[in-house]
């Protein structure tokens, strides 16, 4: 039964999938894709959000985008080589650290590495949202292709601002006011 209430911030970790920089200049509007990302990872910071994030081969894709990185001095990656995330040694087990109920997902490419990781997270009974306009791939009827497989699987295809604003919830709160810079 898919959830329809407002997406909290309370068992979120934010998956940011393979946003490297070798790859990322391949990617369709990828100056739009890694801006969101930014605000994405920027945001849970500010509002205590958990994140992972996941790196293909880097010998031959590159680190994450330091657009990323420098926003977080205490970055650290999982190491892949399977498209899926889940087959990153150590992805599983930071999950069940995290408690994690529900997984947003970011990243590249949106057909291939972020699809697979989540369909696998909704064969394993994780909630998924997929941040729409922080996923890219190198074509934009693949990056279509993906989002439609995972709607059709049982994700929820969401955008940046709306997901931050379910996470914040209240214009009245201190959180709120700590991530208005983002949000104009």
């Amino acid at each position: 039964m898919p959830n329809y209430a407002p997406l909290k911030k309370e068992g979120c970790v934010l998956v940011v999938v393979d946003i490297q920089e070798k790859l990322l200049p391949a990617i369709h509007d990828f100056s739009s894709v890694l801006d969101r990302s930014v605000k994405m990872v920027t945001a849970a910071k500010a509002l205590g959000v958990p994140m992972l994030f996941t790196q293909q081969y880097t010998k031959g894709l590159g680190p994450t985008h330091a657009a990323i990185t420098e926003a977080l001095p205490e970055f650290a990656y999982l190491e892949k080589t399977t498209f899926n995330c889940f087959g990153a040694s150590g992805f599983d087990e930071a999950l069940a650290k995290l408690d994690a109920k529900t997984l947003v997902l970011i990243g590249i490419e949106t057909h291939i590495c972020v699809c697979q990781t989540a369909l696998e997270a909704l064969r394993r009974g994780y909630d998924v949202h997929v941040v729409a306009d922080a996923v890219g791939s190198r074509t934009t009827a693949n990056r279509g292709i993906g989002l439609d497989r995972i709607r059709q699987a049982g994700g929820v295809i969401s955008a940046s601002e709306l997901t931050i604003y379910e996470w914040v919830e209240r214009s009245d709160s201190a959180e709120f006011k700590l991530i208005l810079p983002l949000l104009k």
